[in-house]
């Protein structure tokens, strides 16, 4: 399976499915990494794996479809078979071409504690401020909604009573280590149809 991986902070979504990839649970060819911060950390990782780069600023974008083509057309030259969001924080419109194809991991159980504006801590935060007893994370099909995609894997856990966001948010990035590689081996299996909002294994 051929990815690109869409980063815009310090890449751990990246180097977690590079370091898979070494150990040999991961089978993919990672062909474009693309961040959205031209300071983001995430580049070193895609360098010292010889991964080629591209920086798209969003501010340098004239519109949301010019920001979306920069994106997309290097996916398409690079012969990508999904786009895989890993803390990718800007918005961006998804090609027809590439419905169903591009990937994101969620620190929260999607439909609660998403949407726009819940990202990082936010998340972590509102899930503790809400007295949730579980949270976990959530990796789905990205459309031109925050958060809203058609649901491919969740992963539960549990939210302690002494859990402060950064240890709520230590314990769901060790689920979503695990998980959204586990979703990508489905992709790569070929067994996975979308029907509507529906996923099937």
């Amino acid at each position: 399976m051929n990815a690109a991986v869409l980063i815009s902070g310090g890449g751990t979504t990246l180097r977690n499915f590079l370091q898979k990839k070494s150990a040999g649970e991961l089978d993919i060819d990672f062909k474009l990494v693309i961040a959205s911060n031209p300071e983001s950390g995430g580049l070193v990782y895609a360098d010292e794996a010889d991964i080629p780069t591209k920086v798209v600023c969003r501010k340098n974008c004239q519109s949301a479809e010019s920001f979306s083509d920069l994106i997309f057309s290097p996916c398409r030259n690079a012969g990508v078979d999904y786009v895989l969001m890993g803390g990718f924080l800007k918005h961006v419109l998804i090609p027809s071409d590439f419905t169903n194809r591009v990937v994101n991991i969620h620190p929260a159980l999607i439909p609660a504690f998403s949407g726009k504006g819940f990202f990082g801590l936010h998340v972590h935060e509102a899930v503790l401020a809400y007295g949730a007893k579980v949270s976990g994370c959530t990796v789905h099909f990205v459309d031109n909604e925050y958060d809203h995609g058609p649901i491919l894997l969740q992963r539960v856990v549990p939210v302690e009573e002494d859990d402060t966001p950064e240890s709520l948010a230590k314990r769901v990035f060790e689920a979503e280590c695990e998980a959204y590689p586990e979703a990508l081996r489905l992709l790569a299996s070929g067994f996975v149809r979308v029907e509507d909002r529906k996923v099937f294994l």
